[in-house]
């Protein structure tokens, strides 16, 4: 477990990512550039309503659990059994905004055991090392928004031509509904559409927007 690295997580953002580093692996394997847009900033320069978006999208019980959610867990494999199987519907990972950093920071996308056992320990020491705030900031900065576009402050100046402060409450439920798969919701603008709907609904209470939670898993596997 890469112990002082996590707690270097305190102080300063990391440099790269090796979810980061994968990418810029394959587009040289295919003969392209490996430059990407990537700019950390602190939570601070991150509009609430994004936070808020991102949390009630990928990880609602963010503040209270410590690392792994494990209702989300039970919930996911109940979804999985009744609903995935059964429908042909994209199965649930439920892992939390925490799992989902020590895997982006640190390990493959490969949905093996033991990398799911390693991405638990490193999320379960992250959240004793690592204040909340931090591990969104960390989160926020690192994830993928597009191909080449790295980190909320990149995404929401090539989507919106604005900084991440300045983003609305739609904008906001617009970026964070391409987490689980910018690739796939990005060739998917109607599914992009209804996810950003329900998530602005279920963020922000907007009583217009659709109440159906299945539309939302007609999108890319999470894990």
């Amino acid at each position: 477990m890469p112990l002082p690295a996590i707690v270097a997580l305190r102080w300063r953002a990391p440099r790269t990512t090796a979810f980061i580093r994968a990418r810029q692996a394959a587009f040289r394997t295919a003969g392209k550039s490996d430059a990407i847009d990537r700019r950390p900033v602190p939570l601070g320069a991150i509009a609430p309503d994004l936070v808020t978006a991102v949390v009630a999208a990928e990880d609602a019980r963010f503040f209270r659990h410590r690392g792994i959610d494990w209702q989300a867990v039970r919930e996911a494999a109940e979804w999985n059994r009744k609903i995935a199987v059964r429908k042909g519907r994209w199965r649930r990972g439920g892992s939390t905004i925490t799992q989902q950093l020590a895997k982006n920071l640190w390990l493959s996308s490969d949905r093996s055991l033991f990398r799911k056992g390693r991405e638990a320990a490193i999320a379960l020491a992250l959240d004793a090392l690592v204040p909340k705030e931090k591990i969104l900031e960390h989160y926020l900065s690192a994830i993928e928004w597009g191909e080449r576009v790295f980190g909320i402050e990149a995404a929401a100046r090539s989507t919106f031509g604005a900084p991440a402060a300045r983003l609305s409450k739609s904008q906001a439920a617009w970026l964070a509904a391409m987490i689980p798969g910018p690739a796939y919701y990005l060739a998917h603008p109607a599914a992009h559409r209804r996810r950003a709907a329900l998530i602005e609904e279920r963020a922000f209470g907007h009583p217009s927007l659709p109440e159906s939670s299945e539309e939302e898993e007609a999108g890319p596997p999470r894990g």
